[in-house]
């Protein structure tokens, strides 16, 4: 293993972090409708438990409603119940072959929740980042330890490290920025 291998091991292991991070705040609802909300029910399918996704068609009827077209018509009583029983708030209603699931409004109270919400998964994230760092040094100290590297090469290395490590604390605060703005608009 080379410097070189640390530091490209230590960006990819970075970058998932925020990948990471991008689809847990996609999660939190904002109070527009938007078919991600959905993306964690399971439903009952022949025996089986399926993601909604897999037995339904998901769109968007407006702003503020999520439209769900069962494949099959047999489904529409399961599912419907399966969005009910989930723990997110919403309350489907039937409309001949299709779900209409309304998103309500968010109040003050829980807006700012939310922003707590993501400002804490901005904050694990930047925990895992510096993780991430430490154990990228730790590996830069194990090359000088089997003089793979000189101590400055080592130096170098945790300069470039650290500047990786800034680059996606940046990052994260950009996109904590993004969704708090986004989580307050009414």
């Amino acid at each position: 293993m080379t410097i070189a291998d640390v530091k490209k091991n230590t960006e990819q292991k970075m970058s998932k972090s925020i990948d990471s991070l991008r689809a847990d705040l996609a999660k939190v609802r904002t109070g527009r409708a938007h078919t991600g909300i959905l993306d964690h029910v399971q439903v009952e399918y022949y025996g089986s438990p399926t993601q909604l996704s897999q037995v339904a068609n998901l769109t968007l009827i407006d702003a503020r409603t999520i439209g769900v077209q069962p494949f099959d018509k047999k489904m529409l009583a399961v599912i419907e119940k399966a969005i009910r029983e989930a723990d997110l708030g919403l309350n489907p209603a039937t409309q001949g072959d299709l779900i209409r699931v309304p998103t309500p409004a968010l109040t003050e109270e829980r807006r700012k929740e939310m922003v707590k919400l993501v400002k804490g998964e901005a904050e694990d994230t930047k925990i895992s980042i510096r993780n991430i760092r430490r154990d990228a040094n730790e590996s830069l100290k194990k090359l000088v330890k089997d003089k793979v590297c000189s101590e400055d090469d080592e130096r170098r290395g945790q300069e470039d490290i650290q500047k990786l490590t800034d680059k996606f604390v940046a990052e994260v605060d950009k996109l904590v920025v993004e969704k708090e703005k986004e989580v307050l608009t009414v």
